[in-house]
């Protein structure tokens, strides 16, 4: 099953370096990471996305993260209500006779087109993942030539941050 884990660390050279080995030395699969500065400048959150087989093996991660000294706060959001986002920069072949049909899927998806030539058109789309995944596969008819998505990015729900849970 996979869960998603929102880790506030201290902003220092390393740490993401120090979660992402501890996690793989483990033998558990890093689905997704994703780091970013936040409201408070010397603190910097991690979002996880982990495949583990049951809730005892995303114990032991969650408890070897917390040893870790640059680790603030741990936040299991998989069972909060939260907001699910992606971003996905997706390359496609695009000739004359097909851009019109293209055109209309991105706009049926609310992604955008960021770049055009005359044989491809760079599309950028933000939603959860299983959205982004249909619009892949949608695509596949066009010829993708290249995929760069961010991993996921969660923020619960409500007033309460993350570093308040």
């Amino acid at each position: 099953m996979k869960y998603t884990l929102a880790v506030l660390v201290e902003n220092r050279p390393g740490v993401l370096t120090h979660i992402s080995g501890l996690i793989s030395r483990r033998a558990f699969n890093i689905e997704s990471i994703a780091a970013g500065y936040t409201e408070e400048t010397d603190t910097t959150r991690i979002t996880i996305s982990v495949e583990v087989d049951n809730e005892v093996e995303l114990e032991q991660v969650v408890n070897q993260l917390s040893k870790l000294v640059d680790v603030i706060k741990i936040v299991n959001l998989t069972y909060v209500e939260s907001i699910e986002r992606e971003l996905a920069l997706i390359k496609v072949k695009a000739s004359k006779l097909n851009r019109s049909d293209l055109v209309n899927i991105v706009e049926i998806f609310r992604a955008k087109i960021i770049d055009v030539n005359r044989e491809t058109v760079a599309i950028e789309l933000t939603g959860e993942e299983s959205k982004i995944d249909a619009f892949c596969e949608v695509l596949l008819d066009f010829g993708i030539i290249e995929i760069v998505r961010t991993g996921k990015i969660a923020l619960s729900r409500g007033p309460v941050p993350a570093k308040e849970m």
